[in-house]
């Protein structure tokens, strides 16, 4: 019996307009090399300047990963040779890293606590990109862009506390979430803004000694992150099984095939030779400066979490649905804030809107139906002043115009009934004309009676008030 060990790297953008070292763009999709300039193409003479917002959102990141903020960091010069990497070397951090000793705690699908370690949080450089495909020639050549080169971004690496892929797959999406959320990262793994590589390995269970790992390089997608693990585990285990020797190696993904493939042995790894970048002064961050960037940073999503269910009274499903992104919650907030009752307003969030705002591609901080107008809405209905059914056209309503709940409500005459004398006449009319259903409601069949009050809501175009409806038909039937 064999468990596996996982620990992951994550490397993730971080949303500055400009480069970590120059004044460069740092938008995607512009063409090629037009966002290059003598620094992050590595030209002789170009000195590096560290860019200070990326420093604080590294920073941001840090804090909400629970690591230890260091004053004193240091920029290394990690050298390795790639065609798209023009200098030679890239700049990063190694011996003296941003941060460290951070951790990660959630509860897994089967109701399980989970915590995973954070070994460091460091800040680097991306390199360019090869593109080895979409030219006439590109069987015989690769082409470079350098846009990426000088990107910055953070690499978190964890502890090999994952025991599982689909733990694997999950940390990967909360912290996703988390960056996200932070402002720090925009979580484009399609753009490679995001991006993860795994080290995994297997043991026999409850052994103390790590076995053999290999590492799976540049997963993009949590479900390709899952099965690529799964397929290792397994391979792993069968290599051993079969008294094989698991190699040291790093391998890629080929999510068509569905197999892991070896691409380089880690046992031939060229010695990076890292040494303090001669260009750089240490990164020196005061308790001041990390003081300042911890107030700058929005309510984390666990503690808003669990502030929804003691402040709203909401169930834990529902707090952790509407702070499952920041755009969500804060939407959710100023619905109430606008005088929505909070199950209303969730319930309305996590139904109608989702929905629509599913089916139309909308972004819910771009919705149409804005908070206080949804508010409104549920107002209306927690009110007794139209019925449900009336109340899901009034939004389609509200989602393709500016009036306001009230507004369509009076234009349209929508309003519920309540007056008894007319909810009996409507009542009467359907009685008389299904004597065949009140014939069998009478012989006991008291399923007819649903279709009685489905038929006076049909009379009423949904306005009646479904519990006046009840409560008087079973008084025409002598129930």
């Amino acid at each position: 019996m064999f468990e596996p060990v996982i620990g992951l790297e994550i490397h993730a953008h971080l949303l500055t307009a400009s480069k970590i070292f120059c004044g460069c763009s740092t938008a995607f999709g512009a063409p090629p090399n037009t966002q290059v300039c003598p620094v992050c193409l590595g030209l002789p003479g170009a000195l590096p300047v560290v860019n200070r917002a990326a420093v604080d959102y590294a920073i941001r990141a840090a804090l909400a990963l629970r690591c230890t903020v260091h004053e004193h960091s240091i920029f290394a010069r990690k050298n390795y040779f790639y065609p798209d990497l023009p200098k030679g070397y890239q700049i990063s951090q190694y011996e003296r890293p941003l941060a460290t000793a951070g951790v990660v705690e959630w509860d897994g699908a089967d109701g399980g606590a989970r915590r995973v370690g954070i070994t460091r949080v460091h800040i680097e450089e991306d390199a360019g990109k090869s593109l080895h495909e979409g030219f006439p020639d590109s069987d015989r050549k690769t082409y470079l862009d350098f846009n990426r080169s000088g990107v910055p971004l953070i690499e978190i690496v964890t502890e090999p506390d994952l025991r599982s892929a689909a733990d694997a797959a999950a940390f990967f999406s909360r912290l996703r979430d988390l960056l996200v959320w932070l402002g720090v990262n925009d979580g484009n793994m399609e753009e490679g803004s995001l991006r993860c590589d795994a080290n995994v390995s297997v043991r026999p269970a409850g052994a103390a000694a790590l076995g053999t790992k290999t590492e799976v390089k540049n997963v993009n997608s949590f479900r390709f992150l899952q099965k690529a693990l799964e397929h290792e585990i397994e391979r792993q285990i069968d290599a051993l099984n079969d008294g094989r020797r698991i190699v040291q190696e790093t391998r890629l993904w080929d999510a068509a095939a569905g197999r892991t493939m070896s691409m380089r042995s880690k046992e031939e790894a060229h010695d990076y030779r890292y040494f303090p970048d001669p260009d750089l002064p240490p990164l020196v961050v005061d308790a001041a400066r990390v003081d300042r960037v911890r107030q700058s940073m929005p309510e984390l999503p666990d503690e808003r979490r669990r502030r929804f269910v003691d402040q709203f009274k909401l169930t834990a499903y529902h707090a952790a649905q509407l702070t499952s992104s920041r755009p969500i919650a804060d939407y959710f907030e100023a619905a109430v804030g606008a005088g929505a009752h909070p199950q209303s307003a969730s319930n309305w969030i996590m139904g109608e809107l989702a929905r629509k705002l599913k089916e139309t591609g909308i972004d819910i901080s771009a919705a149409p139906v804005r908070p206080e107008r949804l508010a409104g809405l549920t107002r209306a209905v927690d009110a007794g002043v139209i019925s449900g059914p009336v109340a899901k056209d009034v939004f389609e309503k509200l989602f393709t115009s500016t009036r306001t709940a009230d507004e369509i409500i009076a234009a349209e005459g929508l309003a519920q009934i309540d007056d008894d004398a007319a909810i009996v006449q409507l009542i009467a009319q359907v009685l008389d004309a299904n004597a065949d259903a009140v014939a069998q409601f009478r012989a006991g069949k008291q399923a007819t009676f649903g279709f009685l009050v489905g038929q006076v809501m049909k009379k009423a175009a949904g306005r009646a008030n479904p519990k006046r409806v009840n409560e008087l038909l079973r008084k025409s039937l002598g129930a």
